[in-house]
């Protein structure tokens, strides 16, 4: 960071010690079962996401600083698609680990005569060993958005850490997905003001509301709100200044290959530059929670984009503007009028994500996220002159 911050005259440096803090208290397990417990609790709270979503148990006598006991889970990773979606032969159960499974009972015995740590629990599979949970893929990733959304706009506190090797899906006795967070270290608090922000923020990429748009990012010391709002919803930005954009397409042309490079590459410097003109107002939480929705966005895109998260995103920054206990009975009876709006404006994105799943269904396209990736490379290259590698779009 200090070669970019003198070499190239990045404002870049000032974020170390905030990302190197995050980083350090991803070490410390007292931190991360404070974490895990304070999770539990916002989680069991809402009854948008009660018995969708489990946290598992810290056993605090049996942790420290160094070393966190939790309770033992079995589930399916969500990268292995395949088991999750596969038929299932469990029975009216659930799958093995579930509360009021029968096998959810059975004792962990360390190498009982088999040499296992745990008895075999794998008869949900069938006799072909190839069965799966039998769940649907939209309903998983329904449960994802809405549980990382609640903890960005309503609660103000976020896993930054969503990859699929920290998420297990079960299956409860109901046939109903429940997915299971795990690794609570790194996560980022925001205060009551900020996470208004970030509401009214997401609520006026969605209407194209550059006036909100301008205030808030204003107030965060960002001077190029419309390259902040593409790099926030990951796509680019349809509401901004047409007119700068002529004006940028018109100053590149007929320039030769060099010269359109060095531009562009310019360019790219100057928006981190007005991104972080006002480093002292920058939301420093801005960057690991960018972080969380671009892995959501990741994840979305393995199992086939199989849902808007774009809208569900969107529905939630404007719905936790009318649920926020700590706004006064006259601003959420406002939100609440401006809330039912908004529904209504979200219907225009289901035309944008159908029309991706028909090309999808066709075999002509692979779903929305992967449109939106295509946007987002050529975005780029034609304006920053950035040759996106395909690991930057992992989840």
């Amino acid at each position: 960071m200090k070669v970019y911050t003198k070499w190239f005259d990045l404002p870049l440096y000032n974020l170390v010690p905030y990302i190197t803090e995050r980083l350090m208290l991803e070490t410390d397990f007292v931190n991360e079962a404070d974490n895990s417990v304070k999770m539990a609790e916002l989680v069991a709270g809402e009854p948008r996401l009660r018995g969708r979503v489990y946290i598992p148990e810290v056993y605090r006598d049996l942790s420290s600083k160094r070393v966190m006991t939790a309770e033992w889970i079995e589930g399916v990773r969500l990268w292995d698609k395949e088991a999750l979606s596969s038929t299932w032969y469990g029975g009216s159960r659930g799958s093995p680990g579930v509360p009021g499974n029968p096998l959810s009972t059975d004792p962990i015995i360390p190498n009982n005569g088999t040499g296992l740590l745990k008895p075999s629990r794998d008869e949900w599979k069938g006799r072909t060993g190839k069965g799966g949970l039998g769940l649907s893929l939209k309903e998983v990733m329904t449960t994802m958005v809405d549980l990382f959304s609640a903890q960005m706009f309503l609660w103000g506190l976020v896993h930054c850490d969503p990859h699929p090797g920290n998420i297990f899906i079960r299956r409860k006795a109901n046939g109903r997905p429940e997915l299971v967070l795990i690794d609570h270290g790194l996560y980022v608090s925001m205060t009551p003001r900020f996470r208004h922000q970030y509401c009214q923020f997401w609520k006026a990429l969605m209407t194209f509301d550059n006036g909100t748009l301008n205030e808030v990012t204003s107030a965060w010391g960002v001077k190029a709100p419309d390259l902040f709002a593409s790099a926030t919803l990951m796509r680019p930005y349809e509401g901004g200044d047409s007119s700068t954009k002529d004006r940028i397409t018109k100053d590149l042309k007929g320039k030769t290959p060099a010269e359109r490079h060095y531009e562009v590459q310019e360019r790219m410097r100057q928006g981190i530059r007005e991104i972080l003109s006002e480093e002292e107002n920058f939301p420093r939480e801005l960057l690991f929670i960018g972080r969380n929705m671009r892995i959501v966005q990741g994840n979305n895109q393995f199992l086939g984009s199989p849902v808007n998260r774009i809208k569900m995103t969107g529905a939630w920054a404007s719905r936790s503007l009318v649920d926020s206990k700590d706004l006064s009975f006259s601003e959420r009876f406002v939100n609440g009028w401006r809330h039912l709006i908004f529904r209504f404006v979200l219907l225009s994105s289901d035309f944008v994500f159908y029309g991706s799943k028909i090309r999808q269904w066709l075999g002509l396209g692979e779903g929305m996220e992967d449109d939106i990736e295509k946007q987002m490379r050529f975005l780029a290259k034609d304006q920053f002159g950035v040759e996106l590698q395909h690991g930057v779009f992992d989840g």
